[in-house]
């Protein structure tokens, strides 16, 4: 574009098409501006550069709900684990009374309602205390974080362990969870340094053996290493578009001492190590047969200890920023009953409500629950198995249903569960 001039001696900018006898103009080769142009494009620069680095007055945090009240909502869509949803509750709220806590101390004054002698402990740092969540596959675990996000109203983000390698390598960055926490906060970092990340499978990262190896542990060791600084809280710099980082690029930087790290694994063998710390060791003849029976879920909460999570082979120190430490249990066949048909979103409803769009009831007789729990708990997959239970038994009720105009109610019974050519009879 070529300068624009309105007279011999006068310019026009060519973002607002102001003359320079309106305002102060600098000229270009090639096109002009104006002062008032240059100051709103700094103005524009400044708060695109507040927003990448988490700068800004960060929005109110909503009340934080009570343990009591953590715990009736979890009750909600999670069945069994009372211990276990007690402990998750009490955490959850100290960590965001943490928060509120140091939200007021940032603003200098103290939170609204303190009670009597609060004060005499605004000096006091309350530590994070991330959490650590042991049970075989299909327990919950996920369920648990995902229903505490929900509640809490905050960014969820998932990470599977066992394709975490450290920086430089083949597989995902560490980083990377924070990135995926920072997308379901619709790149809101205020927002994102709120909320929770869950790291599944992460026993799969414990070293396995003590012999030292001449080749760098990049996916085992080496993932805790890197995971340390994150989880304890550090500046992660992240890549406004994703991919790998290089030098010239600008990056958004996510503080995550205030993210809340889950972290799930089923960590088998565990209880033969707790076993062997208090003496129930089982030696000699007969020793496999009465140590039969030992699974991850019959460890009792209350006797795992860092020291035998040291021992699996996760690092002291990757231990110490997991203070909170709990330990779910197999659903037994009552609690996988109780699972297709008690939650808000149990599979059973999800499917009353599937049929009742073409105008269909649909009706399970308790032997038919009690079958299909049955045959889930024979998957050896914890509740997961009664998704794939129930798409087989209703695969051909839900091909027939749609469009029928004689078919108004289906019943399932016991022998539909355990037949399918019942229930393609029935459909």
């Amino acid at each position: 574009m070529k300068r624009r001039r309105a007279g011999d001696d006068e310019l026009i900018c060519s973002f607002c098409g102001r003359s320079s006898d309106e305002v102060p103009m600098l000229p270009g080769p090639d096109s002009n501006i104006c002062v008032d142009c240059v100051k709103r494009a700094n103005e524009l620069i400044s708060l695109g550069d507040a927003v990448k680095k988490g700068g800004g007055e960060p929005p109110p945090l909503p009340p934080t709900p009570t343990p009591k009240e953590i715990k009736k909502f979890l009750d909600q869509y999670v069945i069994g684990h009372d211990e276990v949803k007690k402990v998750l509750a009490v955490a959850v709220h100290n960590h965001y009374r943490r928060l509120e806590a140091t939200a007021a101390a940032q603003k200098g004054k103290v939170r609204k309602a303190a009670p009597a002698g609060y004060a005499g402990y605004d000096d006091v740092e309350i530590e994070k205390s991330n959490i650590l969540l042991i049970g075989p596959t299909g327990c919950g675990k996920t369920l648990l974080a995902k229903t505490l996000a929900k509640m809490l109203g905050v960014p969820f983000a998932i990470g599977d362990a066992t394709v975490l390698t450290q920086a430089g390598y083949v597989g995902e960055d560490v980083e990377n969870l924070v990135r995926y926490l920072l997308q379901n906060a619709d790149g809101d970092v205020q927002l994102a340094q709120r909320g929770i990340i869950y790291v599944d499978e992460i026993d799969k990262i414990a070293s396995k053996t003590d012999n030292v190896s001449i080749t760098r542990d990049v996916g085992g060791e080496g993932v805790q290493q890197t995971l340390l600084k994150i989880v304890e809280g550090t500046i992660c710099r992240i890549p406004p578009k994703g991919g790998r980082k290089h030098p010239d690029q600008e990056y958004i930087e996510v503080d995550t001492s205030n993210i809340l790290f889950i972290c799930g694994g089923a960590f088998v063998g565990l209880d033969r190590i707790v076993a062997a710390r208090k003496g129930h060791g089982v030696v000699g003849f007969g020793a496999a047969e009465r140590g039969k029976g030992d699974e991850a879920g019959a460890v009792n909460p209350q006797d795992v200890r860092p020291e035998d999570l040291v021992k699996y082979g996760l690092i002291p120190e990757f231990t110490g920023r997991l203070p909170v430490i709990t330990t779910m249990k197999d659903l037994s066949e009552d609690d996988l009953v109780r699972v297709l048909t008690e939650p808000k979103n149990s599979l059973v409803k999800q499917y009353r409500k599937l049929l009742a769009m073409d105008g269909v009831s649909l009706e399970f007789e308790p032997a038919a629950l009690r079958s299909l729990a049955k045959a889930a708990l024979s998957r050896g997959t914890g509740a997961r198995g009664l998704r794939a239970e129930m798409e087989r038994l209703m695969t051909d009720i839900m091909y027939e249903a749609p469009g029928s105009d004689s078919l108004r109610k289906v019943t399932v019974t016991a022998e539909m569960v355990e037949n399918p050519a019942a229930a393609k009879a029935a459909g």
